[in-house]
């Protein structure tokens, strides 16, 4: 029993984690850019709480109250469309910029404001974990929802360490600046994407 909830809770997190986004973006980008691992450790640690919370909020039903708030809805979504379009829109002028504002460094304090950015100020998240995972967790009872949570939060830890590693370890074999611009454009696609999804959405909402 324990073991299949584990395997629940792995599996919907890596589906809901591996796709391309800003949030993997920029930590895969932060990846190659930074010289030492140890310098990516405050984006990596700020996602990994943000979505910590993410889960926590979603598996103890906070989040159902967010979402039942008609006027609480109508204002994440509309300020999802405009946070999605504006971060589409960087990481699409990156592309057309110099090396440098492609490779870009970010400062520990910059990484954390953005990291958590990309994490709680994207209602997309919110709408996955409330959702995707608030459902799932509904099933289990007792000490299995905290192994079911805990199996989420782990996957999402372990993920962004990952995405660190593998973005550091491409930066170390160098040539880097193409695949970034090539990952800068799939990422503003991406995002403007979404921006439409929640557009329609919001449409329904009004």
């Amino acid at each position: 029993m324990i073991l299949s909830v584990i395997i629940h809770g792995v599996i919907l997190s890596i589906g809901l984690i591996l796709p391309l986004g800003a949030q993997n973006t920029f930590i895969f980008q932060q990846g190659i850019c930074q010289k030492r691992f140890k310098d990516i450790l405050p984006a990596i640690l700020t996602a990994s709480l943000s979505d910590t919370l993410l889960i926590i909020i979603s598996v103890t039903g906070f989040s159902v109250l967010v979402l039942a708030s008609h006027w609480i809805m109508f204002l994440l979504m509309s300020t999802g469309v405009l946070f999605l379009i504006y971060m589409g829109a960087l990481a699409w002028r990156a592309n057309t910029g110099k090396q440098q504002d492609v490779m870009k460094k970010y400062s520990y304090k910059k990484q954390i404001l953005y990291a958590a950015s990309v994490s709680i100020l994207n209602p997309h998240a919110l709408l996955d974990t409330a959702g995707v995972i608030r459902t799932n967790s509904i099933e289990h009872i007792g000490i299995l929802k905290y192994i079911f949570t805990l199996s989420c939060i782990f996957i999402s830890w372990s993920w962004f360490f990952l995405l660190a590693f593998l973005g550091r370890s491409l930066g170390r074999v160098g040539n880097s600046e193409s695949f970034l611009r090539l990952l800068n454009k799939i990422s503003a696609v991406i995002m403007w994407g979404v921006a439409v999804y929640l557009f329609l959405l919001l449409l329904k909402l009004s």
